[in-house]
């Protein structure tokens, strides 16, 4: 009788100049430490985890981010279960978009792979290169939340769900912000070993693997906003305006334009409707006040324009997915010791 085939893994990863040395680093840091668990516990019929650096252009290096250069990428078709695209440091994520030319060896190479059966996967903003080789298209996919509005304008046949850390549709994957590729590579090795080793993995790099949503890290400050006239009087109104009662109607008055107008506009640029984007100011400001204040969450909630606490409580909940008590407790400011 054949003994069995021990499980295995093989991990492509695409590199390009500008990457996220973590986007590179991580995943490879996290499949040795699982085969050398695996190998701890079962050393006669263990796991596998293979990692390749690769190139889609005939070179054998490219710069980091940061400068760092990595050497020795392999240029050949190696067997692949899984290609995933690293992180790449996007200063202005709208140029990077525009600059569909510079990546076309990538794009071909992320196609053919994808044809002959491997599941490709894209992390932060290299879910943006993903995107561009027209592999999202009409697919669920997430991407890193300051890149959301960018990643609509740019992309609007895929199906964005901008609040998930980790979404795959058919053989698709894609991640959150760059910590999210590390939640990636252990629902990988779950997939190959067994959920116990990959909850092993996870403890041994203290990533938290109950976190599947963005939504409690979001920071509204941080979010790119449309460059339009008409977003920036809508938005200098809102945030001088936010615990008021605002209604739509007023909204549309200031700017200077229809309601149906303004609605066309914010489903276009934010993926929301008016009042939708109001809550969420409002929601922004209550995270900032629980961080930062001790006052009662009856004064938070007076404090951005509501008067009925427990619908602004679930409202909250539905947009942060914690609660406000729970919300405060994770992240409010504490002092050093």
């Amino acid at each position: 009788m054949e003994a069995a085939q021990a499980p295995l893994l093989r991990l492509g990863i695409l590199a390009l100049d500008g990457c996220l040395l973590s986007s590179v680093a991580g995943p490879i840091d996290a499949l040795q430490i699982a085969e050398r668990i695996a190998n701890l516990r079962q050393p006669s019929a263990s796991p596998r985890f293979v990692s390749h650096v690769l190139s889609a252009r005939d070179q054998t290096r490219v710069r980091t981010s940061h400068g760092l250069v990595l050497e020795g990428l392999e240029t050949a078709e190696v067997p692949l279960d899984v290609l995933l695209v690293p992180g790449i440091m996007a200063d202005q994520p709208h140029a990077f978009c525009a600059r569909a030319d510079d990546f076309d060896p990538e794009i071909d190479y992320l196609q053919r792979r994808r044809a002959s059966g491997v599941r490709v996967a894209a992390s932060c903003s290299g879910t943006l290169l993903l995107a561009k080789s027209g592999l999202l298209d009409g697919r669920r996919a997430t991407t890193s939340w300051w890149l959301g509005a960018t990643f609509r304008k740019f992309f609007p046949a895929v199906n964005l769900d901008i609040e998930q850390m980790l979404v795959e549709d058919e053989g698709v994957l894609t991640t959150g912000a760059a910590t999210a590729i590390l939640n990636l590579v252990l629902r990988l090795i779950g997939e190959v070993a067994g959920d116990d080793l990959a909850q092993q993995v996870g403890r041994m790099l203290a990533i938290d693997t109950e976190r599947q949503s963005q939504a409690p890290y979001v920071s509204m400050a941080m979010l790119e906003r449309p460059r339009t006239s008409l977003a920036e009087k809508a938005e200098r109104y809102l945030r001088h305006s936010v615990d008021a009662d605002i209604s739509v109607s007023a909204l549309a008055d200031h700017c200077g334009t229809s309601e149906r107008s303004l609605l066309r506009h914010f489903k276009s640029h934010y993926g929301v409707t008016p009042l939708e984007h109001i809550q969420r100011l409002r929601v922004e400001r209550a995270k900032a006040l629980l961080e930062t204040t001790h006052l009662s969450f009856d004064e938070v909630v007076e404090r951005c324009g509501y008067s009925d606490v427990s619908s602004f409580r679930k409202l909250f909940k539905r947009a942060t997915t914690l609660t406000p008590a729970d919300y405060r407790e994770r992240f409010r400011l504490r002092a050093r010791a």
